[in-house]
């Protein structure tokens, strides 16, 4: 996702000895919803997992996911029940936040998940068809449905360098939430 530091080559280095590995490298930074949908656009597999690369959500949980895919759960999520290394502040506005979204939305969206999780084919399938240029993955995957299952676990602190997603940032992607899935501001807007 337009990434300044080295992980392309490296990613292209490693690709080089394995020919399932794809890559997707963007001209600039597109932000992560639309990375995440451009990866399950492309990928081919009976399921797909998501996870971010700053590796504070654990890539070991993936064994839990598939587990529970192969019990026959079609969406597995994780579900953050501490935020290691962030301050009060931060988990206090973010609980705030998520308490004012759940009241006006108009679909439940698991409190606490992020985009860390797996997805049967067919969850991939049924996502892609979904026109959506403003994209909120986590609500979007809640509104398709089927047999979701969350897992708990610890967040990790972030071990290296600063997060990039800015506030401005994150009003985008509540925005993105509030208008995609709730009528509550038309209906003000009207009134």
């Amino acid at each position: 996702d337009g990434s300044s530091d080295n992980s392309l080559k490296i990613l292209e280095d490693i690709a080089k000895t394995n020919s399932i590995i794809k890559i997707v490298s963007f001209s600039r930074n597109f932000g992560h919803q639309i990375a995440y949908s451009a990866g399950m656009d492309l990928a081919l597999g009976d399921a797909v997992i998501v996870i971010d690369g700053d590796l504070q959500d654990p890539p070991d949980l993936i064994l839990s996911f598939i587990s529970e895919w192969e019990n026959g759960y079609e969406v597995v999520y994780g579900v953050r029940v501490d935020r290691e290394g962030e301050t009060f502040m931060k988990k206090f506005s973010a609980n705030l936040f998520y308490k004012f979204l759940d009241l006006i939305s108009d679909i439940k969206i698991p409190k606490n998940s992020g985009d860390f999780r797996l997805m049967d084919r067919r969850i991939v399938d049924a996502f892609k068809k979904m026109p959506e240029r403003a994209r909120y993955i986590r609500g979007m995957i809640s509104w398709i449905g089927y047999k979701q299952k969350p897992i708990e676990y610890k967040r990790l602190a972030r071990s290296k360098g600063e997060t990039k997603y800015t506030l401005n940032k994150m009003l985008n992607l509540a925005s993105n939430r509030i208008i995609s899935f709730s009528k509550k501001p038309l209906k003000i807007a009207y009134f």
